[in-house]
């Protein structure tokens, strides 16, 4: 029994701090999304009087790959092996961050 002590102890400081990571990514995405928002609003009232011009379609081009399926898993394994770089506790870190994510 003792034994399993250390990779308890491990699993539950990993799956804490995978929560509290998760958590914080997922309110600091809101506060960007709202962000992006509210600038998204401002360059349309700028273009709508006239101040400026938007070609909404280059926009669309250079911005639509990044949104890919490939590019978006790609993103998430990438983020997740930088989270858990030389961590023993590498499988309740995510599962802690995911469970983060959701209750963000």
């Amino acid at each position: 029994m003792e034994q399993y002590l250390p990779l308890a102890g491990q699993l539950t400081f990993g799956g804490v701090a995978g929560f509290l990571s998760g958590y914080a990514l997922k309110k600091v995405g809101r506060v960007l999304a709202f962000a992006l928002g509210l600038l998204f609003v401002i360059v349309q009232l700028l273009a709508y009087a006239g101040y400026l011009e938007v070609h909404w379609t280059r926009i669309q081009s250079d911005v639509e790959p990044l949104f890919q399926q490939e590019t978006l898993k790609g993103f998430w394994q990438k983020l997740l092996e930088v989270l858990t770089y030389n961590l023993p506790f590498a499988s309740g870190f995510a599962a802690g961050m995911v469970l983060g994510l959701k209750r963000g």
